[in-house]
């Protein structure tokens, strides 16, 4: 044992199991330290999440502010409590948060470090030292008139719309880095493929643009979900009837919490179904994994186009960024596309967590509230960390083989697709035929054919021609 161990000073608290003994300036108190023991479960923890943290700071100094405007909180406890919420607004003291995200008891423990830390902050701007709860208490004073039943769902919603504005802000990035390759691309003339097989000519360009478009519908849903965060049963307490709290309380601190965040925070029309309906957070996961389906298919795309060098389609080359073997030299694999693939198979299994959770609410509470909260923070996180790490390693450097595109065009069989409406099926189908027994072109049989003068076949063939829908005049010479 140290000296500095030895001489180390410490404060007794006691709660319903007991007491405990506690280093002297510690912020949080018994009942976290037995969360801390009781749950080691997880390597996530709540000063991983700070805008969770974020999330319940605001609403804790809502129900202060609440309170004291209700006359059951004095202006001086009143004070202290939200000069140490804004302390912890501004991200000062995560260390003291660090219970583990996935833990019994509905998120009680979660609650009552909040409590704790911001009693023990509060207590310092009274003049006191942490532990001396008789001057501010945390369930006396900044648990008043409330429950963890509707103060953690709260801390929740208003964490995880924090979490949504965060999100949106690195998903743009993702989108504006798509459109700008599907800009640089627009001239490159490739053949599009469906079910793997040759289809028909588009653009590089237009690929890249089918890529930021498909991301760009998600953002409706993602803000419509993100919205339900914004409805809360904050004055619920324990199950929904409001009981401890003064009458008025429950639409005043929502009005309060309106106010700190500048959002239009709602409160629920009926706060019994609202405690234990945790729908917004399947509905949010869902959203997440819509965006991941749909990210994963383009990092799919991105690598099969990269394919190669010298024996894949090669039609894109993406940056080189580490050395892909052990054993075969010069190899080099797609591993941003990759690991973003990884990130979009978590979040898309989170989904499901969270899902199997919102079912298992019983009467009127759902206790699996806390492994919900950190699968959706979880694939936050991870898909903003692989958003960045797939714009910035991958997407912007991406370039194109050009030459090659085009020669995969002009020797491609489904090239005739494009001559179809102009020399019809049959003609079209004995042509296709042909070349692919022979290994010839398409171009060069129609020319040798007659079937088209070759003015009215390069005309047919041109870009502005294949890429969009238009009405020909031009007849066949010939019918095979």
């Amino acid at each position: 044992m140290t000296k500095e161990t030895k001489q180390q000073e410490f404060r007794e608290e006691s709660d319903l199991i007991g007491a405990r003994r506690i280093p002297a300036d510690l912020l949080y108190g018994v009942q976290t330290l037995r969360g801390i023991e009781n749950f080691e479960i997880s390597r996530f923890h709540l000063y991983d999440y700070p805008l969770f943290i974020k999330g319940l700071v605001v609403t804790k100094m809502a129900a202060a502010i609440a309170n004291n405007e209700l006359g059951v909180l004095s202006h001086e406890i009143t004070d202290a409590i939200v000069k140490a919420c804004k302390e912890l607004i501004a991200g000062k003291y995560l260390d003291a948060f660090p219970v583990d995200m996935i833990q019994g008891g509905a998120g009680t423990t979660t609650n009552m470090n909040i409590n704790e830390v911001i009693a023990n902050i509060a207590l310092g701007f009274l003049g006191h030292k942490p532990g001396e709860y008789k001057y501010c208490s945390p369930n006396d004073h900044v648990n008043h008139a409330q429950s963890t039943n509707d103060a953690y769902p709260t801390g929740i919603h208003m964490g995880m719309y924090y979490t949504h504005l965060r999100f949106m802000e690195h998903y743009n990035k993702l989108i504006d880095s798509l459109r700008k390759k599907a800009v640089e691309f627009a001239n490159i003339i490739k053949i599009g493929r469906t079910q793997l097989e040759d289809a028909v000519p588009m653009t590089l360009g237009q690929t890249f643009s089918g890529f930021a478009a498909i991301l760009t519908d998600e953002i409706k849903h993602l803000d419509e979900a993100a919205a339900d965060f914004l409805t809360v049963n904050m004055g619920a307490t324990a199950i929904g009837t409001g009981i401890t709290a003064e009458p008025g309380y429950a639409e005043l601190c929502v009005a309060k919490l309106s106010e700190i965040t500048g959002w239009e925070v709602r409160l629920s029309r009926n706060l019994v179904g609202a405690t234990s309906d945790t729908s917004c957070l399947v509905g949010y996961a869902s959203a997440l994994k819509r965006v991941a389906v749909k990210v994963s298919k383009i990092c799919n795309d991105l690598r099969l186009l990269a394919s190669g060098p010298r024996c894949g389609l090669g039609e894109i080359n993406l940056p080189a960024m580490q050395p892909g073997s052990s054993i075969m030299p010069g190899k080099v694999n797609p591993v941003i596309p990759e690991v973003m693939n990884q990130i979009c198979y978590k979040v898309i299994g989170n989904e499901l967590c969270v899902t199997m959770s919102g079912e298992a609410a019983q009467m009127e509470l759902n206790a699996m509230e806390p492994v919900m909260a950190q699968c959706d923070f979880e694939s936050v996180d991870l898909m903003i960390n692989g958003f960045d790490t797939l714009r910035t390693r991958c997407i912007d450097g991406i370039t194109a083989n050009a030459e090659h595109c085009r020669k995969v065009v002009l020797n491609s069989i489904s090239l005739v697709t494009a001559l179809n409406p102009v020399i019809g099926y049959k003609n079209s189908t004995k042509i296709a035929k042909e070349a692919l027994e022979t290994g010839r072109s398409v171009y060069d049989l129609v020319l040798e054919h007659g079937i088209l003068s070759q003015e009215d076949l390069d005309y047919i063939l041109s870009p502005d021609h294949m890429l969009k829908p238009v009405r020909h005049t031009i007849k066949p010479l010939k019918e095979l």
